[in-house]
């Protein structure tokens, strides 16, 4: 069904035509329950989204449009273990590794739920040992550092989620992330290491991913350089994968190997053991609470009335933003330093899943899709890209992130930071009329045509959206949720634009032709298999690289 030929859609239609002359400062000034009625609350986590270009009359309509493209059977669809990867024939289930009820869960009717908890229980274990000194590497030295070894899903989230819950790390172990191909990076995380207290995570469910295999090779190569043998690997590197023949030829354990699904995507896996590295930063107990926080916004997700459900109401905004008001970006703004990566996680996350032109029915679309996602750190963007989004000519919704009370930061600090958060947030809806500006600048000597320009010049137009989402604090239980609401907003989006929000052939084309291209500058494919340009860039890089 294409949703912009519903009832609805026309309803939307009319209603944005109806409002985008109006200005959301004045809807403030005549609506005093504003911010109370556009705020929503669920898992500890509390959306004023009031500063949108929305009446309640637009959100029901969105609401209706939710409904009619079928996003409550799509959400149960999802977990209840259904085929909804139509394209790779399969069922999307990185809500199951989090599950945290007694309900079984069924994928081709075998109930995945025993094995997941068998690998929680596996990692639980390991990580213990590893904390507790149990687990020691071959000449009786316990481990101290790890590197985990992976990259996109396998490294973006366990990184990102290890560095936003800073305040939690263990003191006893401090890990290591690695993803780039570039030789620069493995090399100067392992020079700094010493090989006898190091532990080498490689996470790739193929086992044959070509940047994480080539740096687990480095790795292995300064493993012996060291000293240590074939017969001392099994103490020192570990796997999670599903080739496990891969992974036991290459010297691990097998008791060393952590196992993956087919129905969890990459960018999806950190709460399977891809997130192993967390568990072993933070200890188990602080990642079985992120668990407990994603299952908790699942189950938001699955019981709230749309009107009330968090997921839904961020979806339906972007959709009203896309549509409307050719928002092409949507801009993360976390007011807080140890969340610093979370826009480039949602960055994956949401345009890999619904970065599409073809829909689920093997039809190019002729709408927009997925937008744009980035952002930084707060107050950093204030004094550089947030003049864009002030005056520039474009819309672009944010979501303003900040918690209330924050680990490792004095109060004056804070309540700078709060200022800086919620003050941008005023000022884009806000703005500053001319006749504010010409007034500002009376006395100050100009002249009146001077006056007048610069007044101009200084105007901002305000009516610029964005959803301002705080929490008491960032724990691992509210960093859990925070995690799953950005994800089920995807699964929203996805749905209404009739997309498949979990396969990615666009990067797996990228990963063929490099490998490729990798056969060609090593010898093995002749240079007329390649375009002219491609060919020459390999002639130039070899003839660099000749002694």
């Amino acid at each position: 069904m294409n949703f912009m030929q519903t009832p609805e859609w026309t309803t939307l239609s009319n209603l944005a035509n109806e409002i985008k002359g109006q200005h959301m400062r004045d809807w403030f000034a005549a609506e005093p329950s504003r911010a109370q009625d556009f705020t929503v609350s669920a898992c500890g986590i509390e959306i004023d989204y009031s500063k949108n270009r929305i009446t309640s009359s637009v959100m029901q309509g969105l609401f209706d449009l939710a409904k009619a493209c079928k996003v409550e059977e799509t959400r149960d669809a999802m977990f209840a273990g259904e085929i909804i990867n139509n394209t790779e024939g399969r069922a999307v289930l990185h809500t199951a590794l989090r599950n945290k009820s007694d309900k079984p869960v069924y994928v081709d009717g075998k109930d995945v739920m025993p094995e997941v908890r068998a690998t929680l229980d596996k990692m639980a274990a390991f990580v213990n040992d590893i904390h507790s000194g149990r687990h020691l590497g071959y000449t009786g030295k316990p481990i101290k550092h790890v590197v985990s070894i992976g990259i996109g899903g396998s490294f973006l989230g366990p990184k990102i989620m290890t560095e936003a819950l800073k305040p939690y790390q263990t003191d006893t172990i401090n890990v290591h992330f690695v993803a780039n191909v570039d030789g620069c990076h493995i090399n100067d995380v392992l020079n700094a290491l010493d090989h006898e207290e190091t532990l080498i995570v490689m996470s790739s469910k193929s086992f044959t991913t070509q940047e994480t295999l080539q740096n687990t090779l480095t790795a292995k190569s300064w493993f012996f350089s060291k000293g240590g043998t074939q017969e001392d690997i099994a103490k020192h590197f570990i796997a999670i994968s599903s080739n496990v023949a891969a992974a036991t030829e290459f010297g691990i354990a097998k008791e060393n190997i952590f196992p993956m699904w087919d129905w969890v995507g990459g960018r999806y896996s950190l709460w399977s053991a891809i997130g192993l590295p967390i568990a072993l930063a933070l200890g188990f107990d602080n990642f079985n609470a992120m668990l407990d926080g994603a299952h908790a916004m699942d189950e938001h997700f699955v019981s709230a009335p749309l009107e009330q459900n968090i997921p839904v109401i961020l979806a339906t905004l972007g959709v009203w933003y896309r549509h409307f008001f050719d928002g092409q970006s949507q801009v993360l703004l976390p007011y807080y330093h140890y969340l610093r990566g979370l826009p480039a996680y949602i960055q994956q996350l949401d345009m890999e899943s619904n970065g599409k032109s073809v829909n689920k029915d093997g039809e190019r679309v002729d709408y927009a899709t997925g937008p744009i996602i980035w952002g930084s750190e707060g107050t950093n963007g204030q004094h550089s890209f947030h003049q864009l989004i002030h005056q520039g000519a474009g819309l672009m919704p944010i979501d303003f992130i900040f918690p209330l009370v924050a680990d490792n930061s004095d109060a004056t600090h804070h309540a700078m930071l709060a200022s800086n958060c919620f003050g941008q947030a005023q000022a884009l809806m806000q703005g500053k009329a001319y006749e504010d500006c010409y007034a500002d600048l009376e006395n100050k000597g100009l002249e009146e045509d001077e006056r007048r320009a610069l007044a101009e010049h200084k105007t901002m137009p305000g009516n610029k959206p964005s959803n301002t989402i705080t929490f008491e604090k960032l724990d691992p239980f509210t960093l859990g949720a925070l995690i799953a609401m950005y994800e089920h907003k995807v699964h929203v989006q996805g749905t209404i634009w009739h997309l498949n929000s979990y396969d990615q052939w666009g990067v797996e084309l990228g990963k063929v032709l490099g490998n490729q291209v990798l056969s060609g500058i090593d010898g093995n494919t002749a240079l007329s298999a390649f375009d002219h340009s491609t060919a020459a860039l390999i002639t130039k890089f070899k003839q660099a690289n000749t002694q």
